[in-house]
């Protein structure tokens, strides 16, 4: 799979913030805000406790909500980067928080790195697979999270759509848990946790590079 069909993503999110501005429709969820704020506290989870601050990477951040919920919650233990394809998620991120450090990168190709973090999320980038067949989303995800754990330090968090739901829709990834954690295992970590627990039709993963015991 090429970057430019990763794009679709990309196109989807940019017209639903032309389509509804700055909110949480705009990003390209629905429902309500109440959902979003789950989905930002289940991704935080991840992190497990620390003395020292820790360093977060938010992959595919959009316009920040998720930083702008860290800083309502109080969570002052948490520093914040962005990374996004998007030139108009990232203009705006940078116009409204000039402090934080926003990357813009493709690792859908090999020979672009970042820097490490302590832990880097990806919300929503594996929930939509829009035109794509689930072979070519599979494929994507696969890849994706592979090389973005190389430059994890202690954990990494993403989401998918549930094979537990009323009915399935063709235009999101639904990705059975056994195909997930069999990949998960052999590419890259046994130490992982899968959410399932939290009122949405979608799961989360933590992947770590250590056991939570030594």
């Amino acid at each position: 799979m090429s970057s430019a069909d990763a794009m679709f993503n990309v196109r989807f999110c940019e017209e639903m913030l032309a389509r509804h501005g700055d909110n949480y429709l705009g990003v390209g969820w629905t429902k309500d805000a109440r959902y979003a704020a789950l989905r930002y506290r289940i991704m935080l989870d991840v992190i497990r406790p620390a003395a020292a601050p820790v360093d977060l990477l938010d992959f595919g951040c959009g316009a920040s909500h998720l930083y702008e919920y860290i800083v309502s919650q109080g969570l002052s233990n948490t520093n914040y980067s962005g990374l996004d394809l998007s030139p108009k998620f990232l203009e705006l991120s940078r116009r409204k928080h000039p402090d934080i450090t926003y990357y813009h990168a493709d690792l859908m190709n090999a020979e672009v790195t970042i820097p490490e973090f302590d832990y880097i999320v990806l919300n929503g980038l594996f929930t939509y697979k829009g035109p794509l067949a689930y072979d070519a989303m599979l494929t994507y995800w696969q890849t994706l999270v592979e090389r973005v754990f190389r430059f994890v330090r202690v954990g990494l968090a993403f989401n998918v759509v549930s094979k537990y739901v009323d009915w399935e829709r063709d235009d999101l990834f639904h990705l059975p848990l056994e195909t997930m954690a069999a990949f998960v295992t052999q590419k890259l970590s046994r130490h992982f946790t899968i959410r399932h627990d939290y009122n949405l039709y979608e799961y989360t993963v933590y992947v770590y590079k250590e056991p939570v015991l030594p």
